[in-house]
Formats: structure tokens, sequence, C-alpha cells
């Protein structure tokens, strides 16, 4: 298995794994996102054992240990598996997460402790990005859910929400 990259919207790119063992016969795959700013952010880590994978894609648009955030949609282990992976390989990355997900998971799973973003709290990543945390609880779901809103381009980074059966095309639209 290796990940296939799209650029959906300039400067961020949509990291995709097609597993084919996973809802045979057309199989699932796991969406996972980097934002290339000056301090960039992969939302969704992926599988713990897609690490290698993941990683080898992200060496591929800038160097893994320049990773600076990592955020994802709520704790699980398709979104936040890998979280411990890429903290020990970006040794300046930072988890970024609501109130909710860090008080019942990451303080304790996380090898760092993490950024507690308040509804509405802004990250800017720089070269033009910034995102903002959206506190979305049980939607889609999980009581720790939040989405981020990468406001110049208007990309909707989203757990779950626009999961992909098969290995199609990058879904792209705009604002």
């Amino acid at each position: 298995m290796e990940a296939k990259i799209d650029e959906v919207a300039a400067g961020i790119y949509r990291l995709s794994v097609h597993v084919p063992d996973i809802a045979p016969p057309a199989g699932f795959t796991f969406n996972h996102f980097l934002l290339r700013g000056d301090e960039p952010l992969l939302f969704h880590t992926g599988l713990r054992r897609m690490f290698p994978i993941l990683r080898d894609a992200v060496a591929r648009l800038i160097p893994p240990e320049s990773l600076r955030w990592i955020a994802f949609g709520h704790y699980e282990a398709d979104e936040c598996g890998a979280m411990n992976e890429w903290l020990a390989v970006a040794p300046q990355a930072q988890v970024a997460h609501g109130r909710t997900g860090a008080m019942v998971s990451l303080n304790d799973m996380a090898d760092r402790p993490p950024r507690i973003l308040e509804d509405g709290a802004r990250i800017e990543l720089g070269r033009g990005l910034s995102v903002r945390y959206l506190d979305t609880p049980h939607i889609p779901h999980g009581w720790d859910a939040g989405v981020l809103h990468e406001e110049a381009s208007g990309t909707l980074l989203c757990g779950d929400l626009f999961t992909q059966i098969g290995n199609g095309a990058a879904l792209t639209g705009g604002k």
C-alpha cells in the first residue's frame, strides 16, 4: 500500500490510503490532510500501522520532522492512532484539539501535552493558511468531536463526514 497525494486547495493536500480488504469488493479509503504552511499541520494521523505509509507520503511534500501541528476530528484509532509516532518524528509538533478531547483522552494518551482549542480558536499556519477550530460535540460522532475550517480556501477538515468507499478521486469544490 502507498498513499496517493492530491492537492485539494492551494497548499492543502489529501493523502489517501486505499485498503481493499475493508468493505470489499470496493475497499475503503482513509483520508488524511496536510496543510503546507510555515507551521505545517497534519489532520488525521492514520492508524498506527499506517504510519510508515503516511510518513513517506508527507516526506514527498515536507520534511516530516518539520511538522508543527497534529489535529483530528475526534479520538479514534483511524484519526489519531499514530499520534505518538508523529510526535516522536517531529520534535516541535503539538497535538491541537478541543477541551473535551484533551480532558478525557489526550492529556493521558499523548506523549506531550496538547494545545487545548476553545471553540473559535485560530491557528495561523503561515503562507496564507489558517484554521479555525469549531467544537461540534457528537457531530459527526463522539462527544469530543470538532472540525477545522481553513479560512482562505473554505476547506472543511472533518473526521468521518466525507468517508469514502472505494478508491475515488479527491472531492473538491468552491467556497
